[in-house]
């Protein structure tokens, strides 16, 4: 009797939310996989009938594969363990294996390629001074939009898929219509150096998506009324360049800057509610938890990216995304990449202080981006390295080597099972989250891979650098 209950432990259930599910402890085998947990769980939720996948994790972030006994190395008797489930995307986004399409068309390297929100549009930013929107069906080029007079660093569409923002190394800004490839309004100009971010306004804040936040090299931020062609706002207060902005749900920006600071403001005013600081050199990326549902914002993945009939619907629909992204992530939470090797997990809207110090890259970090579940923290960095932490604690997971040089960017599967990089190498490699493999790896560009973008819908990847080639990658 005594061996037998040494192999069973108490183990109670909670929501992300905090929520407690069927009360006191269960006393389950220590052998007990993750699938006989899968079931258990459906029973308690009494969703046996239409059971949904299921992820538990530890309140430490360890995630229980396989049994627990293999999960955990310590397992204390004497206490319930605690096991976090959470319900998975029931869509599955199947990994890009091939390229489908080599785009030529652009006569410098490309710099920036983005999907839009419904994943139906593609368009992307070029050193040759253009912006290029393509269609992804036919996978030719659609419209070749000229205006700018010098590079395209940064190109950003709007939330409801209609137009897409240009800015350029000249410090100005174009508004595209992406059915035609025109230009909408006048160029905006105010920035006196280059322009590193662009960020629209949320849908569900803005549905007729008129308002346009750029940050800048001069160490400004601007908000843009784009129908006027005015500057709305200017939010002044950094001390060097602004290197990435972020256009929160809840009314706030937040901006990472050169002056080691990252500063969140009032939109509506464009009051400094904090001031976050900690890093001891340039910051160099920003982003938020919610970043996926503000990005898709009227399209949902599981209805098939379809727009809703109206406006108003759109604005609707979008919020009540923004709100469930919200209640599973327990509020809006941002990390900051820095040159000082390190990022910090924040939780801006309630203290200054920083939830974590993420260590561990041994050059500096690149780009970082949340999972779109909210779970992880994919970080890429220039010491060949793409490293996994965990959203809510900031504490590490793994390292993803394979790349023989710099990681300049990473994309999420929609499901959040999969995760690609783009490298200075040549390559782009997809990895799978649960074993923390890689899963293919896809060479193809002859030079530097500089941009890369999953569709908000999971089914196509596109890849973008210094040989002046768009990539399409599909199943």
């Amino acid at each position: 009797m005594e061996d037998e209950a040494v192999g069973q432990v108490s183990v109670r259930f909670k929501g992300e939310n905090g929520d407690e599910l069927g009360g006191a402890g269960i006393l389950l085998p220590v052998s007990v996989t993750s699938n006989q947990l899968q079931i258990l769980c459906n029973q308690l939720l009494e969703s046996s009938d239409d059971p949904v996948p299921i992820s538990f994790f530890t309140e430490e972030g360890i995630e229980i594969v396989g049994s627990i006994e293999k999960s955990l190395e310590k397992i204390d008797f004497e206490k319930t363990l605690c096991l976090v489930y959470q319900p998975q995307a029931v869509f599955r986004v199947q990994p890009v294996t091939r390229c489908s399409s080599s785009m030529p068309g652009h006569g410098e390297p490309v710099i920036s390629a983005q999907f839009s929100p419904d994943g139906r549009g593609l368009a992307s930013g070029s050193g040759d001074t253009t912006v290029r929107i393509w269609d992804i069906d036919t996978e030719l080029p659609l419209f070749t939009c000229k205006g700018h007079k010098n590079w395209v660093l940064c190109i950003a569409w709007s939330p409801d898929a209609k137009k897409i923002a240009s800015a350029c190394k000249n410090g100005q800004i174009m508004i595209w219509d992406a059915s035609t490839g025109t230009q909408i309004g006048k160029t905006l100009s105010r920035h006196k150096q280059w322009i590193t971010h662009l960020a629209w306004q949320p849908m569900h804040k803005d549905p007729s998506c008129r308002y346009l936040a750029s940050a800048g090299k001069d160490g400004n931020i601007l908000i843009w009324d784009t129908v006027k062609g005015t500057v709305e706002r200017s939010l002044s207060g950094h001390t060097a360049c602004v290197t990435s902005i972020r256009w929160g749900g809840e009314g706030l920006i937040y901006s990472g800057s050169q002056d080691r600071t990252v500063k969140v403001w009032r939109a509506s005013d464009g009051i400094i509610c904090r001031n976050l600081v900690g890093h001891a050199h340039w910051i160099n990326t920003l982003a938020l938890n919610t970043d996926y549902a503000l990005r898709t914002s009227c399209f949902d993945p599981k209805t098939g990216c379809n727009r809703p009939p109206s406006e108003s619907e759109c604005q609707k629909v979008a919020l009540r995304r923004y709100e469930e992204a919200l209640k599973v992530c327990g509020g809006e939470r941002l990390v900051s990449g820095s040159d000082d090797f390190t990022m910090f997990l924040w939780n801006p809207s309630e203290s200054k202080s920083a939830i974590a110090r993420l260590t561990g890259h041994q050059q500096l970090v690149n780009q970082v981006m949340f999972s779109p579940d909210t779970r992880y923290i994919a970080s890429a960095s220039f010491d060949k390295s793409v490293k996994l932490w965990c959203g809510r604690t900031g504490k590490f997971i793994a390292s993803l080597r394979g790349h023989v040089n710099a990681v300049y960017q990473v994309a999420w599967s929609a499901d959040s099972r999969l995760l690609v990089s783009g490298s200075a190498d040549s390559t782009l490699k997809v990895w799978e989250i649960r074993s923390r493999r890689l899963h293919f790896d896809l060479p193809g560009h002859g030079d530097e891979v500089y941009t890369v973008d999953w569709s908000p819908e999971g089914t196509k990847v596109v890849s973008g650098g210094k040989d002046k080639v768009l990539k399409l990658w599909r199943q």
